[in-house]
């Protein structure tokens, strides 16, 4: 990650309002409107911000998503679908018993694995951090 996307990501985590604007990034953070603009687009694109409406304003109001760690680490499960896909185009052409057989299909085994398990995980933290935040919160 990028140090200006890291600082844009920072001030949004650790900010006391619900949303912060372009302007307010640059304030806060004392760099250039440019700066801030890529860093925002970069983050919407991995899911860890979103851009919201403000009544009243006519400026883009960013925030960290709900669920974005969740969401940050579920998007992986495209890459691993890639990976899993690649390593079974490779098995079709090459020797199983070869050391490129033998590497293609543990890459396609480990990404496999990866993908089921991810999802399950996700599901099984979402479940448990809604129960433990009920439980702080009565």
């Amino acid at each position: 990650m990028q140090k200006t996307m890291a600082r844009v990501m920072t001030a949004l985590l650790f900010t006391q309002q619900r949303t912060m604007t372009a302007g307010d990034l640059c304030e806060e953070l004392q760099i250039s409107s440019g700066a801030v603009s890529g860093a925002v687009k970069q983050l919407i694109l991995t899911n860890m911000i979103e851009r919201v409406p403000a009544p009243g304003s006519r400026r883009d109001h960013y925030r960290f998503r709900e669920n974005a760690w969740a969401t940050l680490l579920g998007n992986q499960n495209a890459v691993f679908t890639v990976m899993m896909e690649a390593a079974s185009e490779g098995l079709k052409v090459a020797d199983v018993d070869s050391p490129a057989g033998h590497r293609l299909d543990e890459m396609q085994d480990f990404y496999s694995f990866m993908r089921r398990e991810m999802t399950a995980l996700i599901d099984t933290w979402r479940e448990r951090y809604e129960e433990s935040r009920m439980a702080r919160l009565s």
